[in-house]
């Protein structure tokens, strides 16, 4: 992999020595002589190191080193100072410098300090890589659930993880398919290979063809170097296409001919490029509707899914909430030091009867908030939120017009009280009502005349 180093100086021969030296070394080198050019050069193009001067005008280095992290969080830094301080070479560390040098620069010691952080770049890679299978092998424990649906979800994935299949996940948003997704691949063949997940509907079209298929120098704008998409990357491993039904059409081509025959073309390129990796792809969306309305290419649909999951909501699985809660209780204690040791009946009855919009994923942003809010060993029906506390389950509604409106009209009753510490008269008057009538209604919905605690 070509290493791209970019130079930060407002001294012209610091930058050209640098540069040649660099260069000699097998280095691709860019220069630039103040701050400011040199955080357009970092918003334009991918480099791995940038060397700056700490003064310079426009834009100082511990600046442009402020600014650098939040734009390309990847990229290492070197300052240079002529300033022999302790303290300009602390404050650079501590905003997150490599490494610093002082003026005038000794190449050797320059030399040394790149080797040493290529050293350390590639072990930090390795690391991740091997932190990213080992979250992954530890997330398959997390596909919480003992519902008939989760059992058959189970039992599929078993049976397809050994193969090379390609395998389509279907599911609302919340329910797990990327959690899926890395149990298959962490349970196949390829597992000491990479698993690589890419959101199709994350990234501008005029980029997606460039991150999956890569591209060569000098085919646009931007493009200084060769670049491998993530099809190469993953080469031997497995690809996970998330948001499949947001693939703009015009690559849903491309994608298709890449899975037929094995190989593709990078953008700019002239030479078929080989790979062999296995493709996840998932949706939120009815992507059947979208083959039949001609926004999704029918021969790719069925290209991918030759085996298809489809993953319940949570709604159509309500027995496994006590499961979901206990583990969500269990990881946020640990992770907060909370001594909550789980939840009161009456509030696992108000989860279960629940309407879960947001899928798992709601479940456990409402046991976090709740348990930052417990004060006592469990979490109580006042911890949870109010938009938990004030609904109504559509689920566990009555079939009865007549019966749901009651139910309706009660918890809207109750929460108007609530709203207006159970004053009554101004209750009534939010609601439109007489005092009278509010009085009627609530012997008439069994609700109590005394302060409400709910």
């Amino acid at each position: 992999m070509e290493i791209k180093i970019l130079i930060a100086d407002d001294e012209k021969g610091i930058r050209d020595s640098l540069q040649m030296i660099l260069n000699e070394e097998g280095f691709a080198t860019t220069v630039v002589s103040d701050g400011l050019l040199a955080l357009e050069e970092i918003k334009k193009n991918e480099y791995q190191l940038v060397i700056s001067d700490i003064k310079m005008p426009g834009l100082d280095g511990i600046e442009l080193l402020e600014k650098c992290a939040k734009i390309s969080p990847e990229t290492y830094f070197i300052v240079m100072t002529a300033y022999a301080s302790v303290e300009t070479a602390v404050s650079a560390l501590r905003n997150g410098a490599y490494d610093y040098l002082l003026k005038p620069v000794e190449f050797d010691d320059l030399l040394h300090k790149i080797k040493r952080l290529l050293d350390y770049k590639k072990l930090s890679d390795e690391n991740k890589f091997l932190r990213q299978k080992i979250s992954a092998t530890a997330d398959f424990e997390n596909i919480i659930g003992n519902s008939e649906p989760m059992k058959k979800v189970f039992n599929i994935i078993s049976q397809v993880a050994p193969t090379n299949t390609n395998i389509f996940i279907s599911g609302k948003s919340g329910t797990g398919k990327e959690l899926v997704a890395k149990a298959i691949h962490y349970h196949s063949k390829r597992k000491d290979k990479i698993f690589l997940p890419i959101n199709c509907g994350a990234i501008s079209e005029n980029l997606i063809e460039s991150e999956l298929f890569g591209h060569r120098k000098g085919s646009f704008t931007g493009a200084v170097g060769d670049k491998d998409g993530l099809f190469k990357v993953a080469d031997g491993g497995t690809l996970f296409l998330d948001e499949i039904a947001d693939l703009p059409l015009n690559l849903q081509v491309k994608l298709l001919r890449a899975i037929e025959d094995k190989e593709f073309l990078p953008v700019g390129g002239v030479k078929s490029v080989k790979t062999d990796v296995r493709i996840i792809a998932a949706t939120n969306q009815d992507i059947y509707e979208k083959t039949k309305s001609g926004d999704f290419r029918e021969d790719l649909y069925y290209r991918l899914n030759v085996v298809e999951i489809k993953l319940p909501s949570l709604n159509e699985r309500r027995e496994d909430i006590p499961l979901l809660v206990n583990h969500f209780v269990e990881k946020y204690c640990k992770e907060m030091g909370k001594p909550v040791l789980g939840v009161t009946n009456d509030s696992i009855k108000k989860l279960i009867n629940y309407d879960w919009r947001g899928g798992v994923r709601e479940l456990e942003n409402i046991i976090e908030r709740a348990i930052i809010f417990s004060a006592g060993d469990k979490i109580e029906v006042n911890d949870l939120a109010d938009n938990v506390n004030q609904s109504i389950s559509i689920g566990n509604m009555p079939e009865s017009i007549k019966e749901a409106s009651l139910i309706f009209e009660k918890e809207h009753i109750k929460r108007i009280i609530k709203k207006y510490d159970n004053n009554k008269e101004e209750a009534a008057t939010a609601l439109e009502i007489g005092l009278s009538s509010l009085y009627r209604k609530m012997e008439l919905l069994d609700i109590p005349t005394r302060p409400m605690k709910e």
